[in-house]
């Protein structure tokens, strides 16, 4: 794959600097083809943080050691993938099941385990999962096989758990769209899709009430492109996306080259500015959630079966540090996505990880174990 790099040699030097980055990613995007043609426990334990420069060219600065203390609070069986998540205001939770074109519904955790509700199944792989209003959620359907995908309204407005679940497919992209994975809200009306195998952000513009959208491509950048010379095959490029209101930056990971960048935003029009910015490379960093609080994302690396801690101002000579999995927390295999809690006090201190057990990259000697979703209480 040739990459078009526009002219633009301020891009080029910044996100090529890391020497020799290693090409591996984190969700294997050929075995979810092949995924596409199903009782709760409790632990709890607490990583031992490490910490890593985040650039070649920044030293790591003396760091505080950060420690996430991890608790199981819901269970799915061994070989369902959990993709993605959101958390409602109510403290429930949606969880996108890919392999099974599922999405559930977890009850608030209170304490003790929950069961998990199936609340609709689509007609392909879900992935990204984005609540624009309250109780209002956008997820995306999309079929890597087929090269087809979709966005499904589910209003939870005055749903209570039993009732069916209103769903209305709002959007079939257009031609050109290849797999669709991470996408967050850019601005009332406005999300952004993350495309990991056309190296590619689609914006789409909901109608006033929501119930139609159109649209149309964002940003296209070598940074999101897939890497041809990957020794794990096809793994996805541009995956997590997240916005940042309080900066006007929107960060994303590109998993098969391992990096975090960030593309500054047009606050009044939402378009992309100037070039893609090197935030911190090495990791195949998966979805993310934002700590704009501290300046911190954590995110989740899938194969690497961690959770990292990586600040987000590329210039602040900060480590990345490694908050969960290491060593390997048998409760985090293959975590897929992060996502703050909803109550009081959550947001930068609780936080909510879905795994898809192994399904993925299973560790030597463990294997597929159940997926889950996790409790993560950051320190």
């Amino acid at each position: 794959m040739q990459p078009n790099l526009n002219g633009n040699r301020r891009h080029v030097q910044r996100i090529r600097r890391p020497a020799k980055i290693a090409a591996v990613g984190g969700m294997a995007l050929a075995s979810l083809v092949a995924a596409c043609s199903s009782s709760a426990t409790t632990s709890t334990r607490t990583a031992t943080a490490t910490a890593t420069a985040t650039s070649s060219s920044s030293p790591a600065a003396a760091s505080t050691a950060h420690a996430v203390k991890l608790t199981t609070i819901a269970q799915f069986p061994a070989g369902v993938f959990l993709e993605n998540l959101a958390v409602r205001t109510d403290g429930s939770i949606l969880v996108t099941a890919l392999n099974r074109y599922q999405l559930y519904y977890l009850p608030p955790y209170k304490g003790t385990p929950v069961q998990p509700l199936l609340l609709h199944t689509f007609a392909g792989p879900t992935t990204g999962i984005v609540e624009t209003d309250r109780d209002v959620f956008y997820v995306t359907v999309s079929n890597l096989a087929k090269m087809e995908s979709y966005l499904e309204r589910v209003d939870l407005r005055g749903w209570q758990p039993g009732m069916p679940a209103p769903v209305q497919q709002v959007l079939h992209f257009p031609a050109g769209t290849q797999y669709l994975d991470g996408s967050c809200l850019l601005a009332p009306g406005v999300i952004l899709e993350a495309d990991a195998t056309a190296g590619l952000i689609w914006r789409v513009d909901l109608s006033a009430d929501g119930m139609s959208a159109t649209a149309s491509v964002w940003l296209k950048d070598p940074s999101m492109e897939l890497d041809p010379n990957n020794h794990i095959p096809a793994q996805p490029g541009v995956n997590g996306v997240r916005y940042d209101a309080r900066s006007h930056y929107l960060y994303y990971t590109s998993t098969a080259q391992q990096l975090f960048m960030r593309e500054r935003v047009d606050p009044t029009t939402f378009d992309a500015v100037l070039a893609p910015e090197l935030v911190s490379h090495g990791s195949m960093w998966d979805d993310f959630a934002i700590d704009d609080s501290t300046g911190m994302a954590y995110a989740t690396t899938h194969r690497q079966n961690t959770l990292e801690r990586v600040p987000l101002d590329p210039d602040s000579g900060e480590a990345k540090q490694t908050v969960a999995g290491s060593p390997l927390d048998l409760q985090m295999v293959g975590p897929s996505a992060f996502a703050w809690g909803r109550n009081p006090g959550d947001y930068g201190s609780v936080g909510y990880v879905t795994t898809d057990g192994g399904n993925t990259a299973p560790p030597p000697g463990v294997g597929v174990t159940p997926a889950k979703v996790l409790r993560a209480e950051v320190s």
